[in-house]
């Protein structure tokens, strides 16, 4: 349990700093206007998941997956593990499960960070 916590802790280190690093350059490339650094992220962590969860899936390689998916990918992007959750149920011939859990989780988490915006405005008021 140590061994495979202290794997997801350095992947996460290693993923959140190349997605500073991505904010970064997308910054210094495009300006603040439009969320650039965001969607590559998501999009390119969406993209390796799926190499990922097949390679180390095909290869016997699924000690890696903490490190790798969990640490690395989850730190660069959660958007990766949430793709491959609404893929996994769409796969499993789940098609009106999947579209909920993708429709819920994009309009609760926008209600739920509005949410967390408005009541710490309130009490900072």
């Amino acid at each position: 349990m140590v061994l495979t916590l202290s794997q997801v802790a350095l992947g996460g280190a290693i993923g959140a700093s190349l997605r500073y690093l991505s904010n970064v350059g997308a910054m210094r490339l495009f300006g603040p206007g439009f969320p650039y650094a965001t969607l590559f992220v998501n999009i390119l962590g969406s993209f390796v998941m799926g190499v990922l969860v097949v390679l180390l899936a095909h290869k016997g390689g699924m000690r890696a997956a903490p490190f790798l998916m969990t640490g690395i990918l989850g730190g660069f992007t959660t958007f990766s593990a949430f793709s491959l959750d609404a893929f996994t149920i769409y796969e499993r011939g789940q098609p009106g499960l999947a579209a909920a859990y993708i429709l819920g989780s994009v309009a609760l988490s926008i209600l739920a960070l509005s949410l967390g915006v408005l009541l710490t405005r309130g009490a900072l008021a």
